[in-house]
């Protein structure tokens, strides 16, 4: 559009908004107290000492601590779980389970808390695809909020040099006269008052600039003040000191001002910065390579000189380059860090410990946290080097193995995979049986010779999908007795940690979840369907099964039914079957828990007279009659397994009663949740005498589905309609996904 027929209402509108727009990032800049002169920084670190002292070490841990933890119950015991890797700012996910690994590291930034300096790289390690690189950018995403927050905020120093327009004459190119004399500080002039500007790319901390010998006590006495004298101050904040070029330009200054430090003071411009993973600010990931991570170069080398003062122009300034000097104040990852050559990361041993690297010119002090990561193959080969026992006193070892949790496991993929990316509904269940049979392929036979006892048994004897589902939520064999599926409960505990000190550790090889995410998405293309469906799913997994020279992990033995892949494909599709028959037979109305629950709570009020030799009121003559013995073997007949004695069952039922409500004192007994195991049994049993209606119905919906309502009367019709009203509702399916898992579901359960 031309200048003319540009329209003046709207070129206002633009001028206003850019007007609102500029006077709100003016106003969030001022607040945010981006740019400070010496003294009003010192003025925020006499204030909240702790806040401004801090090393990196401190800085990562009280991003930790920030964004706060919650315990988590788990058939293994309670866990923290840290939100710091719940966030998801963006779009890049959280970290579904590893809350050990996540413990681990916060137990690692303690030590180096309690310490007072970074004295070892951890190293992560573990198969490949198990999160490590997540958690590390979980721990960055973290920093980068958290450091755009009040409490969160760092700060480093600039040099700032006035203009001749500024001041006048002088030693330094410049001489105080006239109104200059009430100029205490050049840290906010702009534009054409100043003449050049040099930045630290360390970071240095502004304390730095407060003399070693005065800083400690200085800090320690406010911190005294507000309450804080067990803050542990660290070695970087009271023993650093300026880089190499900081160096020379406080010394030149000093010489020039014959001694004035509060003249120094007037060139230093505190900035506030931000970590920021895109501009590698003070967060940065290395990827392997040969090259060294850290280098210097010249200063005057590549850009004028002429407008520093005359007293600067003689030095011969280095600046710091690299990812090590972009990283300080911060984090640093090293990714795959033994895939390099060893020479290539040796420097580390120093560096690690001591948090120095030996330049040509100089020795860069650095304060970051040191991150690396590893898979299993390269860390048992680095160990069988001579030079790991140098390294092994600096490296703090985090094992990151693979989930065996598979509702932990499908949060992974339910994540990642949604009618967004597939491009199609995603059926209910499709994403469960992948996490089902990826976990079921990185379980490892329990080691009986561990245990004693009747547990010793029970490990022997403990099936994949038994061991699958007990790690899930405790949920304990059918096959076992109430007394023994309560002692395997309470060892869960030892059967998870069992493996830890071996080399080949249980989820340190299987399916990994990139692997099983290819499965899911290869099987979105399936054409003969429109959604992602379990059935889809399953038939990609066999295939992956048929690929052993691809995958190790397919090559290994089978023990006892562990490792047998290309069976626990056939285990996840009967777990799958006996879920949608529930879901089906629910969806159609063909028994109401209410009925079951009724019968399961009489049952146990007679047995509890019974175990106490009680007499109960009859409900409808209301005479006190001994506990009936007809309810409760009718009930036993269906609950109790069949070598069971009796009455060990029924003690044993109302001592599971009084422990349920010594856990939960204010709620009622919930007897669905108190005994899972039973009532999956009486719900079975039910179902079972319904078998021929589920058939009739199943067909009638089939038929309806298909186009075929002819045959259907008026009440097929609303029954038809109300079950799949349920199963959209209830359980998310569509017409399509809900017409195959029908189809196949009567096809192995229900013909004939």
């Amino acid at each position: 559009m031309a200048d003319a027929e540009r329209s003046p209402s709207r070129a206002h509108q633009a001028g206003r908004y850019l007007s609102t727009v500029g006077g709100q990032v003016k106003a969030a800049f001022d607040n945010d107290r981006t740019i400070l002169s010496f003294d009003e920084y010192l003025e925020l670190l006499l204030a909240e000492p702790a806040t401004y002292a801090r090393n990196s070490a401190q800085y990562v841990r009280d991003v930790f601590d920030h964004f706060g933890s919650e315990t988590r119950e788990t058939a293994a015991g309670p866990v923290r779980r840290f939100k710091l890797f719940d966030l998801d700012t963006d779009g890049e996910g959280r970290v579904a389970g590893q809350d050990e690994v996540q413990n681990a590291l916060y137990k690692a930034l303690g030590n180096f808390v309690r310490l007072g300096r970074v004295n070892k790289l951890i190293l992560l390690h573990g198969p490949n695809g198990s999160a490590k690189s997540s958690l590390v950018a979980a721990v960055m995403r973290g920093m980068e909020t958290y450091s755009r927050l009040p409490q969160g905020a760092l700060y480093r120093f600039n040099w700032i040099f006035p203009s001749e327009k500024t001041l006048h004459g002088g030693a330094l190119g410049f001489r105080e006269k006239g109104d200059s004399k009430d100029l205490l500080s050049y840290a906010h002039l702009e534009g054409d008052a100043l003449d050049a500007r040099l930045s630290c790319e360390l970071k240095d901390h502004p304390v730095f600039l407060v003399p070693r010998s005065e800083r400690k006590a200085l800090l320690e006495t406010h911190l005294k003040e507000k309450g804080l004298g067990d803050f542990g101050l660290s070695h970087y904040v009271l023993e650093g000191n300026l880089c190499q070029k900081c160096r020379q330009v406080f010394d030149a200054l000093l010489a020039s001002y014959h001694g004035d430090y509060l003249k120094v003071l007037r060139h230093v411009q505190v900035e506030r910065f931000y970590v920021d993973r895109r501009y590698q600010q003070a967060v940065v990931t290395v990827e392997p390579q040969m090259s060294v991570d850290a280098g210097m170069r010249q200063v005057t080398a590549d850009r004028s000189v002429s407008a520093l003062p005359p007293a600067l122009q003689n030095l011969a300034l280095y600046e710091p380059f690299g990812p090590l000097v972009a990283a300080n104040r911060g984090l640093v990852e090293y990714a795959d860090l033994l895939k390099r050559p060893l020479e290539a990361f040796k420097y580390l041993l120093g560096t690690s410990e001591t948090a120095l690297v030996p330049m040509e010119n100089a020795t860069l002090h650095l304060d970051q946290v040191l991150l690396a990561s590893s898979n299993d193959k390269h860390v048992t080969a680095f160990k069988e080097l001579p030079d790991f026992a140098s390294f092994k006193g600096r490296i703090e070892l985090v094992r990151v193995p693979y989930l065996r949790t598979w509702r932990v496991e499908q949060d992974i993929y339910d994540q990642r995979v949604s009618p967004r990316t597939v491009g199609r509904h995603v059926a209910p269940h499709a994403t469960r049986v992948a996490a089902m049979w990826a976990v079921l392929t990185r379980l490892k036979k329990p080691i009986a010779d561990r245990y004693s006892g009747v547990l010793r048994e029970i490990a022997d004897d403990l099936a994949p999908l038994e061991k699958l589902e007990l790690y899930d939520h405790g949920e304990t064999p059918d096959r076992l007795s109430m007394q023994q599926g309560n002692e395997l409960k309470n060892h869960v505990g030892e059967l998870w940690h069992e493996s830890d000190n071996y080399p080949r550790y249980e989820g340190g090889a299987g399916a990994s979840a990139r692997e099983i995410k290819t499965v899911l998405f290869n099987a979105a293309q399936d054409p003969e369907r429109a959604c992602l469906t379990p059935l889809a799913v399953l038939a990609e997994l066999k295939a992956l099964c048929k690929d052993k020279s691809v995958y190790e992990y397919l090559q290994q033995e089978v023990v006892d039914g562990y490792h047998d892949h290309e069976e626990f494909v056939k285990l996840v599709e009967v777990a799958w079957l006996d879920l949608i028959d529930e879901e089906i037979r629910d969806s159609m109305g063909l028994v109401s828990e209410a009925q079951y629950l009724d019968m399961f709570e009489r049952y146990v009020q007679h047995v509890s007279h019974w175990v106490k030799g009680e007499k109960l009121k009859n409900r409808v003559t209301g005479d006190n009659e001994r506990p009936s013995e007809p309810i409760m073997t009718e009930m036993e007949a269906i609950v109790m397994p069949q070598d069971q004695d009796r009455g060990e069952f029924r003690r044993g039922l109302i001592s599971s009663v009084g422990a349920f409500k010594l856990d939960h004192p204010n709620d009622a007994v919930s007897y669905p949740k108190a005994f899972p195991d039973l009532f999956r049994r009486i719900r079975d049993r039910y179902f079972d005498e319904r078998k021929k209606t589920l058939r009739k119905n199943a067909e009638n919906t089939l038929a309806w589905l298909n186009g075929d309502r002819k045959a259907l009367n008026a009440k097929d019709v609303a029954q038809v309609e109300s079950a799949l009203d349920a199963m959209r509702e209830r359980y998310g399916y569509c017409d399509a996904c809900a017409k195959d898992t029908i189809a196949f579901l009567v096809k192995r359960r229900y013909a004939g």
